[in-house]
């Protein structure tokens, strides 16, 4: 049996709607009549196991004493999702010097409307195979050298340009 502790570390970001719906699965439960048994909505525990609604404390309280888990496992489930999501927003803003980089490298898109987290592989590989070193060099100032290494192909790095070797990519 695992421990409550290493149950949420290996949860961690998981909405906690789709652990409960495979507890539920997992015990033979079915959904509509263990709603009724919490005195909860049927709808309303279908949206939460869907991921469409957040857990809140009542609910998340009266769930683990029906099934007789650890008190506050779904808060904290709730909790580390609440901070995904989080994280997500604020690095979906994060922009690299875009004064470095041309515009016309995504003539086939929106280059105002590129999420740089997001494609970050498809960025990458682009300006790898069509920038300027500049742009190269912001790539990596952004990013970070192990990033990059990851995202480039092994044949594509050794056959990169020496003029690119000097900024760190081997």
């Amino acid at each position: 049996m695992m421990t409550t502790s290493k149950a949420i570390e290996l949860m961690k970001g998981i909405h906690p709607g789709l652990v409960l719906e495979r507890e539920l699965k997992k015990r033979n439960i079915a959904k509509g009549p263990f709603a009724l048994s919490i005195k909860e909505f049927p709808q309303t525990l279908g949206a939460i196991t869907k991921g469409r609604r957040n857990m809140n404390a009542n609910l998340a309280y009266r769930i683990e004493e029906a099934l007789g888990m650890e008190e506050g496992f779904f808060m904290v489930l709730q909790a580390y999702y609440d901070m995904k999501l989080e994280k997500e927003k604020h690095q979906s803003k994060a922009k690299p010097d875009l004064s470095r980089i041309r515009p016309i490298l995504f003539w086939d898109t929106d280059f105002d409307k590129l999420d740089w987290t997001r494609q970050k592989r498809a960025i990458i590989k682009r300006i790898f195979d069509r920038g300027l070193l500049s742009e190269k060099k912001e790539m990596i100032r952004f990013y970070g050298t192990d990033v990059v290494r990851e995202v480039l192909p092994r044949k594509n790095r050794s056959s990169i340009k020496k003029d690119v070797l000097c900024i760190g990519i081997r």
